[in-house]
């Protein structure tokens, strides 16, 4: 039997993207998933349109926040009530393709794999493809140092061997996940297939480059406490890359 999947999604004020984001969920070949969506109290249609999919679909759960949270907190509830063996991002303006999760489950059951990512594409505001972003067939905490790799709405981890990680509330949370996580599995792999599609919004958070540049050194020097010579080294190296990565 296929083994459930927990996909966490939150959401604020997405009532243009969200139905997209849902049905490309319920469109995957692998079928043994709930997503948990969870409303962070918008002040557009979003919850409505969650719960309508909720009364069609039992594997669509739809939670709201008492108030306002912000994107940590709102994820750490979804993970709080995850009952998959594995646990899945997916951001409420971004998409999966069909095969996505099969291909992704198979791959972990078939060579037992903690922690996995695959490759996607960025897309703009109304769908229209920027380009695709390769990825490394497998990573370390070094090479994750040096550049985040995972792109998080392609990131799947067993959360029935590793246990449930939750989200600092800070900038960057999603890479300073993966960086935690990683230093218990030792390596993550990746397919190299583009299965996902990264929305790029004008007003998101990581629209501005510059604020998470700066803010990378506030991992390696005091989040990961790598120690001056070593956060300036990778911290130099993240720059560069950066520079090739982020023209996408």
């Amino acid at each position: 039997m296929e083994p459930l999947v927990s996909i966490v999604t939150p959401a604020y004020n997405v009532e243009k993207y969200i139905e997209e984001t849902i049905n490309s969920v319920l469109n995957q070949t692998y079928k043994n998933w709930e997503m948990i969506v969870v409303d962070d109290c918008s002040n557009d249609n979003t919850l409505k349109l969650i719960q309508n999919f909720s009364k069609e679909d039992s594997r669509i759960k739809s939670y709201k926040n008492t108030i306002n949270s912000g994107v940590s907190f709102t994820r750490n509830k979804a993970i709080d009530i995850a009952q998959g063996k594995y646990i899945a991002f997916l951001d409420a303006d971004d998409l999966w393709d069909k095969e996505k999760l099969e291909k992704q489950i198979e791959f972990m059951e078939k060579n037992k794999i903690l922690l996995s990512y695959t490759g996607y594409r960025k897309i703009n505001s109304n769908g229209t493809l920027r380009g695709d972003i390769n990825v490394p067939l497998k990573l370390n905490y070094d090479e994750l140092l040096k550049n985040c790799l995972v792109g998080f709405l392609t990131g799947v981890y067993n959360q029935k061997k590793l246990g449930k990680y939750y989200f600092k509330d800070m900038k960057v949370e999603d890479y300073i996940y993966w960086l935690e996580m990683i230093k218990q599995t030792e390596f993550a792999y990746g397919i190299k297939d583009s299965l996902a599609s990264y929305r790029v919004l004008e007003n998101s958070r990581s629209s501005n480059k510059i604020d998470i540049v700066k803010y990378h050194w506030k991992i390696y020097y005091e989040i990961e406490k790598l120690g001056l010579l070593k956060a300036i080294k990778y911290y130099f190296i993240y720059i560069f890359r950066g520079l090739k990565r982020y023209r996408v």
